[in-house]
């Protein structure tokens, strides 16, 4: 579903700027506000982790919860940060 919708979203852009170099262009004078909102997403899902993670640690409390969800933190964590180096290189 992400996946059409991000084919979508950049034929209506290609379609609203007249070419690929033009979207492209456009992209890049952009780039600030797509990082903005990067970081809010980022935000908003780590608030909803939280959240989740102190009503998890309330219902399990034992260790074996609490290894298993710093497995899957790492994980998100290193993730995220490929995916944001991977745009500089």
């Amino acid at each position: 579903m992400v996946l059409i919708a991000a084919v979508v979203v950049n034929l209506v852009g290609i379609r609203m700027a007249g070419s690929i170099e033009d979207w492209h262009q456009w992209m890049r004078a952009h780039a600030g506000w797509f990082l903005v909102w990067r970081l809010l997403l980022y935000a908003v899902t780590v608030y909803g982790w939280l959240w989740m993670r102190r009503r998890l640690h309330a219902r399990e409390p034992d260790g074996g919860a609490r290894q298993r969800l710093l497995r899957v933190e790492i994980a998100a964590v290193l993730a995220v940060v490929a995916l944001e180096v991977s745009r500089f290189m």
